[in-house]
């Protein structure tokens, strides 16, 4: 993913209330007005908060009760230290700092089958050929069993995805998608348009259609909810990321893919008074996602670093000035590291040299690694160390015909109104989360019911496991190919971090890469 950034999703939780309320007139002006994140200490927002934050000098914008959290606004720079002198206030933060911008990035089983409704699809489409990816995690073998349910709907946590788009206009969920820039819930697919380019390309590798043309998805049959949470310019702000799980959990979506980080910080530090009230906010809309049904999925970064043992950060925050800073274990990425996310890391075309008879992939040079942060390893594209399958080592997907790209394919469509669909290739470990998340889609469409939709059809510990138990084994490579350790330092320590680890766990490929076929067969990977 060589990209950090916020999300969004849209509607008007069923459970939160959106107010205006007059700032009091005691407030002190102090410029222009910030929205501030509020952690109550309760796992619920107290109803007399409107009412408490206007006589700090602020408005309340919009309530979400069942995290205990308020996005609220004011220009008083006072307000953060008047809302303190609330003792049912944990803390409070602006979220201006905290945006963090894109990059240039150009089983336990399951028992019996469950009883969703599945179809197989085929990989015949127009440039399947050039889908390297897809064949590295046998997505064609396992789309001969299943291409996913129709009823399994996946939120894509992103900038946005091009509803028109040839490959994606029949697998969007319109009532499940929502645009949650402003930290309110905008619903539908539209107000979710993608005009960045990276949230399109995230869901075309997540369930592009099996059409006949341009690519298919990991799970071409499944529904994609459009969970807009980065601008045009692929800034991603705290009460975007907020807004965006609780929406997922509120909907009932079944995965999420997250390929950013949420806040401007690469690193969130709990013993940082402010960065300590976005990191507990985020991990409550996460956690309330999880704990109704939500796996969620999330990419670990390209950074090259060891995120299990940060010591730096010289990146920070990214919305403005950076600051070098010494960090701590007290310091976590976020979504990736909150418990229950499943970390990836990426892989590239090129096979490695270990001690292991079948394929291995080498890690990509750019993928952050970390013990217990990595669960599994997908294809995230590697344009230094690539094979000429790969072309120029990197992943196509779908893309916006309105965004520029670098490097694309283009295929003439029928449509007067979309008369080319376009195909970027992308590299990151933004590529390679989505392939995950695809195949947990096909996990639950394979093993999932619908006898208790309110706590999903698949419990997400559940799905985590049999994609870990189904995940092909790769060991640490023996020997590196020339220049990779050079190459392959991190960005913030310049450190090499080796791989750590045996055959059946390790610091760069956790449990194994990713195995589509395995995964809708019940075959253990190990």
């Amino acid at each position: 993913m060589h990209v950090r950034f916020r999300v969004l999703l849209l509607a008007v939780f069923a459970a939160a209330v959106f107010v205006t309320a007059g700032t009091s007139a005691t407030s002190r002006s102090a410029g222009a007005a910030a929205n501030y994140i509020v952690l109550y200490k309760g796992q619920a927002v107290p109803k007399d908060a409107a009412s408490s934050i206007a006589a700090a000098g602020g408005s309340l914008v919009y309530s979400y009760d069942q995290i205990g959290v308020a996005l609220a606004r004011s220009s008083n720079d006072a307000f953060r230290a008047n809302m303190l002198k609330d003792n049912r206030v944990d803390n409070a933060s602006p979220t201006a700092g905290f945006a963090t911008q894109l990059p240039n990035e150009q089983a336990e089983g399951g028992g019996p089958d469950g009883d969703l409704p599945n179809a197989p699809a085929t990989d015949a489409d127009t440039f399947s050929a050039l889908q390297w990816d897809m064949r590295q995690i046998r997505a064609p073998e396992a789309h001969a069993i299943t291409g996913g349910s129709s009823a399994v709907i996946v939120g894509d946590i992103d900038t946005g995805t091009d509803y028109r788009h040839p490959d994606l206009r029949q697998n969007i969920s319109d009532a499940n998608s929502a645009n949650c820039v402003s930290g309110v819930a905008v619903p539908g697919a539209a107000a979710a348009d993608d005009d960045n380019g990276h949230g399109t390309h995230t869901a075309g590798t997540i369930a592009a259609a099996a059409n006949g043309h341009g690519i298919v998805g990991v799970a071409p049959n499944v529904k994609i909810a459009s969970i807009k949470a980065g601008n045009a310019d692929g800034f991603f702000f705290p009460e975007a990321v907020i807004c965006s799980f609780v929406w997922a959990a509120n909907h009932h979506i079944d995965v999420t893919n997250n390929s950013y980080f949420a806040d401007p910080f690469l690193f969130n530090c709990r013993n940082d008074p402010v960065q300590r009230a976005i990191w507990k906010a985020e991990k409550r809309a996460i956690l309330y996602a999880e704990q109704n049904g939500v796996t969620v999925v999330a990419a670990e970064g390209n950074e090259s670093e060891d995120l299990a043992h940060p010591s730096s950060d010289i990146t920070s925050p990214d919305n403005s000035d950076p600051v070098a800073r010494d960090v701590t274990n007290a310091c976590v990425v976020i979504p990736v590291e909150v418990p229950g996310v499943i970390g990836v890391t990426a892989t590239g075309s090129t096979q490695q040299t270990d001690n292991d008879s079948d394929p291995d992939y080498l890690k990509a040079f750019y993928s952050s690694v970390g013990v217990s942060v990595t669960d599994v390893t997908a294809p995230g594209g590697d344009s230094l160390f690539r094979t000429p399958e790969s072309v120029n080592g990197r992943v196509l997907s779908t893309y916006p015909a309105s965004k520029p790209c670098t490097r694309s394919r283009q295929e003439p469509t029928s449509d007067p109104t979309y008369p080319t669909a376009v195909y970027c290739y992308l590299q990151g470990t933004s590529m390679a989360s989505p392939h995950a998340a695809g195949v947990a889609a096909l996990i639950i469409s394979q093993f999932g019911n619908d006898r208790t939709p309110q706590n999903g059809k698949m419990r997400p510990d559940q799905v985590a496991a049999f994609m870990q138990q189904t995940a092909d084994p790769q060991p640490c490579p023996t020997s590196l190919p020339p220049g990779y350790e050079s190459i392959g330092t991190g960005t913030q320590t310049g450190l090499f971090y080796p791989c750590q680890g045996g055959p059946g766990y390790n610091s760069w490929y956790g449990n194994g890469r990713v195995d589509a076929l395995n995964a809708v067969t019940k075959t253990s990977g190990k």
